[in-house]
């Protein structure tokens, strides 16, 4: 009886599943890369922000924060716009500040113009880039703001002791 009752359980002995060396790939329900898209006809104003990847190919004003995914401009997008997020890649052009967690990538047809604050920097031949750059080491992300504490009150002092002559 006992054999009986285990081969009512298992009616497929010879199903993947009964054997223990089998591959059984794990099914998500979402797919493994996410990806927004901007169209080349869109233009959005205002803010946005989130956690999956963002292809921009249309015109963007406003804020642009996702700092756990990747922001891609491509070669038709135009932003206007600060710019947030763990990698971005720059195929058009963006006319705004970046700061970036891991990595910015300046193609040869792209232009920043604007600050850039980032751990690593690639900029193609050709790309068009205006402003600063601060590259920061991985382990420091929070030194930028004590650095501009410094440079505000020096100013200060200065204009005090102008004033007073």
């Amino acid at each position: 009886m006992l054999q009986s009752s285990e081969n009512s359980f298992n009616p497929k002995s010879g199903s993947p599943a009964s054997s223990p060396n089998a591959y059984n790939p794990v099914k998500t329900i979402t797919a493994p890369v996410d990806q927004a898209t901007i169209g080349r006809t869109l233009v959005i104003k205002g803010e946005i922000s989130g956690s999956e990847a963002l292809y921009i190919d249309g015109h963007v004003e406003g804020k642009i924060t996702m700092p756990e995914s990747r922001v891609t401009i491509g070669r038709n997008g135009k932003v206007d716009a600060s710019v947030q997020a763990k990698e971005i890649v720059v195929m058009g052009k963006v006319n705004g500040n970046i700061e970036c967690s891991d990595r910015v990538d300046i193609r040869a047809e792209g232009s920043v113009n604007g600050d850039i604050s980032t751990v690593r920097i690639s900029v193609e031949d050709g790309a068009a880039l205006k402003g600063g750059i601060q590259v920061r080491s991985e382990g420091k992300p929070n030194q930028q703001p004590q650095q501009n504490q410094a440079k505000q009150e020096a100013p200060k002092a200065l204009a005090a002791t102008a004033g007073n002559a």
